[in-house]
């Protein structure tokens, strides 16, 4: 029963980290497209709070319920490529989210060189990942 707790605190907080990594670089595209101090300090705000209230905490939320389900499974979870695929695809989405953070701090401090057309293809890339992950551990291919 523990583990079964623990899996559905797992998926919210996986949802909830996805919600924020969709939003984010959305937020990014609008920021890059804003003309005014007034817009871009709205957007500063909007994803500074999205950073710290959702992203962040979800994330840590995913690797301390991951890691408490692999610790209760790990003779199944340590023998199973498709876990492992997995495990590689997060750990991309980590630098991915990393890689956000250091967008936002370069567009808070208005040295970002990106265009909004950068952000709408960069936007898309978790969406591949996350069909990774979910085709993963729900299908196991392998």
């Amino acid at each position: 029963m523990l583990f079964l707790w623990i899996k559905a605190l797992h998926i919210i907080a996986v949802i909830t980290w996805m919600a924020a990594i969709f939003y984010l670089p959305r937020l990014f595209v609008y920021h890059s497209m804003s003309e005014d101090q007034i817009s871009r300090d709205r957007f500063v705000i909007m994803e500074q709070k999205l950073l710290r209230i959702i992203g962040n905490p979800s994330m840590i939320a995913v690797y301390i319920f991951g890691i408490w389900m692999t610790y209760l499974n790990w003779n199944y979870y340590s023998l199973q490529i498709w876990y492992w695929c997995k495990i590689l695809l997060i750990v991309i989405l980590t630098g991915y989210h990393h890689a956000c953070v250091a967008y936002f701090k370069q567009l808070r401090a208005g040295r970002c060189t990106k265009s909004h057309k950068f952000f709408r293809i960069f936007n898309e890339i978790p969406v591949l990942i996350l069909f990774g992950i979910v085709i993963l551990v729900v299908v196991k291919p392998f």
